[in-house]
């Protein structure tokens, strides 16, 4: 069985998601949850909807917070019998949705199942971190996903969808800074010194501060003002223009596209994605695409379509549901 865990209200875009995948999905059930076969691999560039998937996972019950942690430790330490773990390795507990008091019983069982690996388990006790591994992939331990007080699926492995809660920042001009600082996890990079960068609809700056502060020289486009740190920065070049119609001067590669933009997916698919991927006017891009109005699966597969140029110009382009994303795609890539 393999379960896909997502924000409560992605079940059926998710489920959706699995179908085109070629999974035979279960339907959603607890909230925040899809059940599916461990049919074919996951999609190109990795799942969209989805946080967290369990592979290969398990039912676990108990009547009680004891008998949830002992029935854990004994299926964990068959798995792993004859295995040398020799490093830190995840030890997740997670709820689904929000029904009340079943996170606090999830984190109750954890508490005893760690006590239990301690007295049995001493060494692979102290090796278990309990925070959730960065980065986007594949990860192996044990993972632990409640759906009601007396019911869990368990797992070893799992694959991650690359979700952080970030730190704000008292000179980010807007809140759209930490969907951009979430969203260079996806190329597991980010601008450095000496980069340059190109943001299309830049105002109020959240984007334009993020890289400036790293040390990147930003060309902020957009008719609004720039606010916080990203205004008068000596970094910043502000152009009073309109996103859709700059375009780099002959020869100008950017080494970043950033684009935020509230407009609709397609007209910045069509207006900005594609010129500036098939000019090959920047190396990488991190782009976020409103879905509100559109149907969401409906354009994931638009996105991964032949046709698209993220597939055409960028294979292996990743598009995302971050944490900080309220009904949009992070799409981020890099031209081969």
């Amino acid at each position: 069985m393999r379960v896909l865990c997502c924000r409560p209200g992605l079940e059926n875009h998710l489920e959706r998601e699995a179908r085109a995948a070629g999974l035979t999905t279960g339907g959603a059930g607890a909230a925040g949850l899809v059940t599916a076969d461990d049919g074919p691999a996951r999609p190109p560039g990795g799942w969209a909807f989805a946080d967290t998937v369990l592979e290969n996972a398990a039912e676990v019950t108990g009547s009680s917070v004891n008998a949830l942690a002992a029935a854990l430790v004994e299926r964990f330490g068959a798995q792993i019998r004859g295995l040398e773990i020799t490093g830190p390795w995840p030890c997740a507990f997670s709820a689904a949705g929000s029904e009340p008091g079943l996170a606090r019983r999830a984190a109750a069982v954890q508490e005893a199942f760690l006590e239990l690996l301690r007295r049995r388990l001493g060494r692979l006790a102290r090796l278990a971190s309990l925070q959730r591994q960065p980065g986007r992939g594949p990860a192996a331990g044990l993972f632990v996903h409640f759906v009601a007080f007396d019911r869990a699926w368990v797992a070893r492995a799992a694959w991650l969808g690359g979700q952080r809660r970030m730190a704000d920042d008292p000179q980010a001009p807007s809140r759209s800074y930490l969907k951009v600082e979430e969203a260079y996890g996806l190329l597991d990079r980010q601008p450095v010194a000496g980069q340059t960068v190109c943001d299309l609809g830049a105002a109020p700056g959240g984007w334009t501060w993020s890289a400036v502060r790293r040390g990147a020289r930003v060309t902020a486009v957009d008719n609004g003002p720039l606010k916080g740190g990203a205004l008068g920065h000596p970094l910043v070049d502000h152009l009073r223009q309109d996103a859709f119609g700059f375009r780099p001067r002959d020869g100008q590669r950017f080494d970043w596209l950033f684009c935020d933009l509230v407009e609709e997916p397609h007209h910045v698919l069509r207006d900005i994605v594609g010129p500036w991927l098939a000019g090959r006017w920047c190396h990488r891009f991190v782009v976020v695409l409103k879905y509100g109005r559109t149907d969401p699966p409906a354009l994931l597969e638009e996105l991964r379509a032949p046709s698209s140029p993220l597939v055409r110009h960028a294979p292996g382009s990743v598009v995302a549901v971050l944490h900080h994303n309220r009904e949009e795609f992070a799409v981020a890539g890099e031209l081969r």
